[in-house]
């Protein structure tokens, strides 16, 4: 004799809610972004930066919207609430390759405002123009350049492996990131559009 199972709606609302979980677990771009922009402004110095809001005061939950959140903490985070968590960047790795672009920080920037150098589309540095430059200053230029994209993509390898994200998210955190030092670049200085483009800002 087979039995009967009955379908109650309340378990016909929690398969709807098991059914649009999930999605973005392992990449929380907006949280990518957030420490993107955080570590620009750490090694450029950036003083324009407007300061934070302050947060507002969070209003008590309901017991419905407690019970909500205790089944997404579960079942595994929606792509929302992975978008709102934050990110290691504090590893010790991190924080050296970080103090390594920052100390290199104040050379580049001439190569920046004279148009030799130029922020790419994948968050790292090229050489756009050798013109005014002696063979010296050429060499020194590309030393640095070859120096500040090593740190820069090994700064996206360990924010991946710091926060278990897939090998193949590195890319995503590059462009991320390029988006970041494009934002902040100082005026005049040239970068390169998602179409390969180059213009000054």
């Amino acid at each position: 004799m087979k039995k009967l199972i009955f379908v109650t709606p309340f378990m016909l609302f929690i398969f709807a809610i098991i059914s649009c979980v999930t999605i973005n677990i392992y990449f929380p771009a907006a949280a990518v972004e957030k420490a993107a922009d955080k570590i620009v402004e750490e090694v450029w110095g950036n003083d324009d930066v407007a300061p934070e809001t302050p947060q507002k005061d969070i209003e008590p939950q309901s017991l419905f919207d407690n019970g909500i959140n205790l089944l997404l903490s579960v079942i595994g985070p929606s792509e929302a609430f992975a978008q709102e968590a934050d990110i290691n960047i504090t590893t010790p790795a991190i924080r050296a390759l970080k103090n390594s672009i920052k100390q290199r920080a104040d050379s580049i920037k001439p190569y920046m405002v004279n148009g030799n150098a130029g922020l790419s589309n994948d968050g790292l540095l090229v050489v756009r123009s050798k013109n005014g430059l002696n063979l010296k200053k050429q060499a020194a230029l590309s030393r640095l350049i070859t120096a500040e994209n090593k740190d820069r993509n090994a700064l996206y390898r360990e924010i991946a492996k710091a926060n278990s994200f897939p090998p193949d998210k590195v890319s995503d955190i590059s462009k991320i990131f390029a988006m970041s030092w494009i934002k902040q670049a100082r005026q005049g200085w040239w970068v390169q559009g998602p179409g390969g483009q180059w213009s000054k800002k």
